[in-house]
Parts: C-alpha cells; sequence; structure tokens
C-alpha cells in the first residue's frame, strides 16, 4: 500500500516504528514481574498492553505497513519472543493483533479506505485486534463448514448475530474480523468488520482454563450487531475460500506461534538450569548439576531448542508469501511439541517441586500446553503430510 506521511496530519508523528533490542529485554523483566499473578487470578492484563503501547509494541506492525516498510517476520518474532518470556498471554493477544494487521495490509480485497481507517488506530492508539472465527456448532472453520454466525442485509449495511469462542483478548479488543455468512439465498462467507463498541456486543467470561490463563479468550454474543456496507471487508462465495491457499499468512502465524511456545520453553530450562545448580541434598554433597541423569536430560533439552532455534531462524528469513503451507504447518507442528517435549522432561527430572505452585516451571508447563489447540492442529498436519507423500510415491 502507499507509504504514509507523518507529517502530512495522519497522526502518527511520534509513532516508534522499530523494535530496539534493549527497550524489549527491559520489558520483558517488567512483564515477567506480574506474570504470576496474573497466571493464578486470570484477569486480563491491561496494565502490560499500557506498557507495550508506551514503547510502540501495539502497534508497530501497522505503523510500519502505513510507512511503506512493512515489519519483517524477523522482527516480529524478536518482539513477540521478548514479550513471551515476560508474559506469554500478553504476546498471544499480541501476536494476534499482528495477525489482523498483515491480513487486513495485504489482502486486495480490503476497501482502501476501511482498511486504512484501521490501521491509522491502531498505530496511532494501539488498538488491539482479532479474527473471531470457532463456534460452538462448527468449531474451527479451518476443517471446513458454514459459519452459524449470519450477517443480515439491511439499509446502509448489515446486522450481526452470533456467538464466538475462544475470543483472544476481547476484553481489550478495538477491533473484530467477524467470520460469518450472508442471509442470501446462496450465502457468501467471510470477514465482517466490527468495532468493539458497536451496540449489541456482550461478552460471556467462560475463559477459566489450564494455562495461558490472562488471555481474555472469552465467549462473544453478536444480538443485531450492525456495522456499515463497507465493514463487509472480504466476503465471497464458498468455494473461493475453499480454493485459497493463505502463504503468506500461514508463515507469519506458524513463527509467531512458534516463537512465543519456544520462549515459554527456554523460560522452563533456564528455571531447571538454576534449580540443578542451586539443590544440594545432603546425601550427594554436590548441586544436582553434577549427576549425569541431570546433564543428560538438560542435554535432551537443548537438543529441542536447538532444533526450535534452527527451524525458526530458516522460516523466519524466508519469503512469507513464497514458504510452501505445509513447510509452514510443520514449522508451527514441530516446535510447538517441541516446546511440550522440553517443559514435559524438566518436569519428570526434577520431580514434586516442579509442580509446586511456588515455582514457576509448573506455569511454564501449563502455558506450553497450549501450543496444541492453534490452528492448524497437529492431526489435520499431519493428515496432510502424509497424503502429499503419498501423491508424490504412487
Amino acid at each position: 500500500m502507499d507509504g504514509f506521511d507523518t507529517a502530512a496530519g495522519g497522526g502518527l508523528a511520534g509513532v516508534k516504528l522499530r523494535a530496539d533490542p534493549a527497550t524489549l529485554t527491559e520489558i520483558s523483566a517488567q512483564l515477567a514481574e506480574t506474570a504470576a499473578v496474573y497466571d493464578r487470578s486470570g484477569a486480563f492484563p491491561h496494565e502490560n498492553f499500557d506498557l507495550l503501547h508506551r514503547h510502540g509494541f501495539t502497534g508497530l506492525a501497522a505503523a510500519r505497513e502505513l510507512s511503506g516498510d512493512p515489519l519483517t517476520l524477523a522482527e516480529a518474532r524478536a518482539v513477540v519472543a521478548a514479550v513471551a518470556a515476560g508474559e506469554p498471554s500478553t504476546a498471544l493477544v499480541l501476536i494476534m493483533t499482528y495477525l489482523f494487521v498483515i491480513q487486513a495490509a495485504r489482502n486486495p480485497n480490503w476497501p482502501k479506505p476501511v482498511r486504512r481507517r484501521v490501521l491509522e488506530d491502531i498505530a496511532a492508539h494501539g488498538g488491539l485486534a482479532n479474527s473471531l472465527r470457532v463456534e460452538p456448532e462448527l468449531g474451527t472453520p479451518i476443517r471446513g463448514g458454514m459459519p452459524a454466525t449470519v450477517a443480515r442485509r439491511v439499509p446502509g449495511g448489515w446486522r450481526i448475530s452470533g456467538k464466538k469462542l475462544y475470543s483472544t483478548g476481547i476484553p481489550a479488543l478495538k477491533w473484530l474480523g467477524v467470520w460469518a455468512r450472508t442471509d442470501d439465498a446462496a450465502p457468501l462467507i467471510g470477514t465482517f468488520l466490527v468495532p468493539s463498541s458497536a451496540p449489541g456486543i456482550r461478552i460471556e467470561e467462560t475463559w477459566d482454563q489450564l494455562g495461558m490463563r490472562a488471555t481474555g479468550s472469552h465467549d462473544v454474543i453478536f444480538e443485531d450487531v450492525f456495522i456499515p456496507a463497507e465493514y463487509a471487508v472480504d466476503v465471497r462465495a464458498p468455494a473461493l475460500w475453499e480454493a485459497e491457499r493463505p502463504a503468506e499468512f500461514l508463515a507469519w502465524s506458524a513463527v509467531l506461534i512458534g516463537a512465543l511456545y519456544d520462549a515459554v520453553a527456554r523460560n522452563a530450562r533456564d528455571w531447571l538450569v538454576r534449580f540443578a545448580y542451586e539443590r544440594v541434598p545432603s546425601n550427594l554433597g554436590a548441586p544436582l548439576a553434577s549427576l549425569p541423569r541431570f546433564q543428560e536430560t538438560i542435554g535432551e533439552i537443548e537438543a529441542l531448542l536447538f532444533t526450535n532455534r534452527a527451524l525458526l531462524d530458516r522460516a523466519s528469513l524466508a519469503e512469507p508469501a513464497k514458504t510452501p503451507p505445509l513447510e509452514s504447518n510443520f514449522v508451527k507442528h514441530l516446535v510447538t511439541n517441541n516446546a511440550i517435549k522440553a517443559a514435559e522432561k524438566a518436569v519428570a527430572l526434577t520431580g514434586n517441586p516442579a509442580l509446586s505452585r511456588h515455582n514457576p516451571l509448573e506455569r511454564h508447563y501449563r502455558d506450553t500446553l497450549f501450543g496444541r489447540v492453534h490452528s492448524p492442529q497437529d492431526d489435520t498436519i499431519l493428515t496432510a503430510a502424509g497424503k502429499a507423500a503419498l501423491a508424490l510415491h504412487i
């Protein structure tokens, strides 16, 4: 899209366009100070996003798109990894905003004035955004099927009615990309842009999960919510969606989701190493780090994390739009599962102390488990890979 001149009255003067590594390190440490508090309470971390906004990170992707110098996947990965090392729920909400921006900025179907309005708002005011797609009956649309959420044509626009699950970040979201079908005899499906301030939106606070507890991924009810006609930003015949292979989005999603859970697994590794040096059993008279069993298991964890780093390095430096979807899916599958394995090994090696709520290791382990729930899930990835391999070797 066209470059944006901050001197032209667009309201973005002073918006930071670069992610400073030293600032990221500082922010990571600040987020870590209250991570356990948010995990215990399950409250949404509004203060964390105030911090990120003050440093320009919530609006970074949008500001860079508007500047004509888009954020690279490698830069976005660095931001996400630093935030996730501090507080992973905050990182997941940030990821969803970055992915929303990438879709809005690079999807030619979005009306240009609407796209610009949304990106300017996110860039200047740090507004958060997410795509709401999962439903009680449908589950995730990646597996196919028509959404139950309906967009009804009315004079001047649309009325949206339906229910969405797992709406990550909803306590603070400004923009919602709602996956819905039209009320036509032959329904169209796609994304309807809904401001969270629109009358008729109700949040049911249902999110009370084992891990990633501060994401605020509650249910959202839409009751005859009006939006202008141009807010039907990407609505198509179902067959056109089935034919789409969003390589760029899949690459971004795989790397950023992978970076999040890899960062959590590295926190688990760091805790284990400190524990191994600090714990000196009286019958041993030396730190646990001196035991071959500890050395071997920590070596296994290092191998898993090395594999993650190699995969994420390769994927984040490639051109996302040209990365085969199967490769992106492998990155997501391997990195998230390696993160879980690393945390599991740390827990198994540590024993009872690992399961104490007084130690962060059990929190890191619970958080890594959520790498499995993001689309595409493991069964979808592996089935597609198996079919592709069989087709090649007939």
